[in-house]
Order: C-alpha cells, then structure tokens, then sequence
C-alpha cells in the first residue's frame, strides 16, 4: 500500500468509514474511551459540587445541601444558604458554560487551522471583544457586564467574520495559513484601538480592566441566560462536524476523496467558533490557556479522531477552568483572585511539561 493510500486508509477509519470488520476490532477501544467519558463526566460533576461547597467563606456541608435541595436552613444560616443560591450556583453554571464552550472551541479552532497553538486570539475574537467592550464604555457610558455583553459578543463576531474573509480571498480558499495571518493583523489592529482609548481615557481602563482579566464572580444569571443559547447551538454544530473534520485533517485531496465538502466544512467550523468562543469571551472575559491546552490533554487519552476529541474537550475543559475558580478563592482568602489568572500560572507548566514529555499527539 502507498503512504497516500495509507493515509486516505487511515483518514476514512478516523471519519468512520473504514470497513466494518475493522471497526468492530476497534469496540474495545471505543469501550475504553467511552467508560473514560464516563468518568471524565463523573469528575465534572464533583468539581461542579466543589465548586458550590468551596470558597473564600466557609460554610457548613450541610448548610450547602440544604440551599441545593431548597430546604430550609436554620435562621443563622438563612444567609448562608443566600450566598450560595445566589453567587456560588451561579458562579459555578457560568463557570460550566464558560469551560465547556472555551474547550470545543479550541479544538475546533485548532482542527480548522491544523495550528496546535490555536486559541481565540490567534483568530480575532478576544480583540473583537475587547474593541467592541471598550467603546460600549467609553462612546455609549455602559458600565455593567450585562450592558455590554452584548458588545462584546458582536465585536468577537465580527472581527471573527473580517477574519475569515481576507482568509478566504483567492483561489485556495480559507486555508489555514491565511486564517492565521489575518487574525493576525485583525488581531494587532484591533488591540491597538483598545489601547489607545483605555489609556487616554482612565475610568474607562478601570472599568475594562475588570472584565479583561476573566471572571466568573458576576453573581448574575442573566448572563449566562443570554449566552446559553448561543453556546448550545454551538456545542451542536460542533459535535456534528466531528467526522467531517477527521476527513480533512490530512488534507484536501484526501479528504475531497472521502466525499467531505470542504468550504462547507470550514464555514461550518467558523460558525461554531464564532458562536462558542464568542459567548464565552462576552461572559467572562478572554480566559487564557483552556482553550489552547485542553485538547492537547484530550489529545494524549483518546488520539486525533475528533468524534472523541470533541467531547473530552467539552467535559475537561470546565473540570479545568472551575478548580482554577476554586483555586483562586482559597490561595487569596478573604480576597480570591480571578479564574483567568489562575489558569495561566497553573495551566503553562502544565502545557510546557506535555510538550517536553513529547506527550502531546499531531494533528
């Protein structure tokens, strides 16, 4: 056999067209990366629960169960089981969102590009974001988050659209190079904007420096309510792009081989960002590392059939961002530090100790 057509081979097992003698020698393996889903999964919900019982107040375990079930508390803790309806459950929801969109954003992201390094700011959106939240505060006077969520989601949006069409120009279409160009020059275009109005303008910096940092302690579920449909339509269009996006992992021959209509496929992927990593950055802020990592780690469990990469990225990606938010409640008490920060100190050891254990599996 060829290497070409052992590649076409191995792109048609990974998008699930290989024969079905082979795919049924396969079963114990698919048993093993869904009992690991399961767990993964598992873990997931504790973390949630942790979440909800930790923090920079310390509250009793059965207070906590009494303001998850809706019992009444005793009088004394009547405010207890205030905070935590109010803050915690909140706060670990759009903690939930927030992870799961930033991780399947990722790996889209990176699948799309074929770029390891791939993050929302490497295509724009975190600049959008921050270009359109600046201007809602210093042109319009918005100063609350559900002011100018909206804003932001917009501005990620459309720097992501500006993006993909100076990528698409020519014969060759969007392709990854391109893409990552002109995000590139959207990217340093649009952050020079930033810069200029927060620095002339110093109320303007206070309030944008609040969101630019990542922060899930808005205690305020009418966010989450206005970027939930927007993640759910995104979490679906991307776990149905798992197989197309396996058939042109290796390229647009094969994958023009094994039936997948590429610009379809790409324009596709660009709407699932757009919506994924867009709400996520309205919501919280541009969070670095989750989305750039998580499908590195996923990676190295279940190797490159995006069938499976997805979904582990949509569940490890908010263990990861939430016990960064717990982290931070608990180093700085009274005082917490906020979920972005944490995970760039916690998460680049992490990601520099996989690339040196020459762990991480190609694209």
């Amino acid at each position: 056999m060829t290497v070409v057509a052992e590649r076409e081979h191995e792109a048609a097992e990974r998008a699930g067209y290989a024969p079905l003698k082979e795919r049924v020698r396969a079963r114990g393996g698919l048993t093993t990366r869904g009992l690991g889903l399961v767990a993964a999964v598992a873990a997931l919900a504790a973390v949630a629960a942790l979440s909800i019982a930790v923090g920079t107040k310390s509250i009793p375990l059965g207070t906590v169960l009494d303001a998850l079930d809706g019992r009444a508390s005793l009088p004394e803790r009547a405010q207890d089981v205030q905070f935590i309806v109010e803050l915690r459950i909140p706060r670990t929801l759009l903690g939930l969102v927030a992870g799961i969109a930033l991780g399947l954003g990722g790996a889209l992201l990176q699948a799309l590009t074929r770029n390891p390094l791939a993050e929302s700011g490497i295509l724009g959106l975190d600049a959008g974001a921050a270009a359109a939240v600046v201007i809602a505060i210093q042109v319009f006077g918005i100063g609350s988050l559900t002011g100018y969520i909206w804003f932001a989601f917009a501005g990620a949006a459309g720097a992501f659209t500006v993006v993909y069409l100076l990528g698409s120009r020519g014969r060759s279409g969007a392709s990854p190079e391109r893409l990552a160009l002109a995000g590139a020059a959207v990217d340093a275009a649009l952050f020079a904007v930033v810069y200029a109005i927060a620095l002339l303008d110093s109320s303007t910096f206070d309030r944008y420096r609040l969101w630019m940092v990542g922060n899930l302690a808005t205690g305020d579920l009418s966010v989450l309510y206005g970027v939930l449909p927007f993640v759910t339509a995104g979490v679906l269009l991307a776990l149905a792009l798992g197989p197309s996006l396996n058939a042109i992992a290796l390229g647009e021959d094969s994958a023009r081989a094994l039936g997948a209509n590429l610009n379809r496929t790409r324009v596709l992927s660009a709407v699932a960002i757009t919506l994924l990593c867009g709400a996520a950055t309205a919501a919280v802020g541009p969070i670095a590392f989750v989305g750039l990592a998580v499908p590195h780690i996923a990676r190295t469990i279940v190797g490159p059939d995006q069938r499976w990469l997805l979904p582990y990225s949509l569940v490890l990606a908010p263990i990861l961002l939430l016990l960064a938010d717990v982290a931070g409640r608990l180093l700085a008490r009274p005082g917490e530090l906020q979920a972005g920060i944490v995970t760039a100190f916690l998460g680049a050891p992490v990601f520099l100790a996989i690339i040196l254990r020459r762990r991480i599996v190609p694209l």
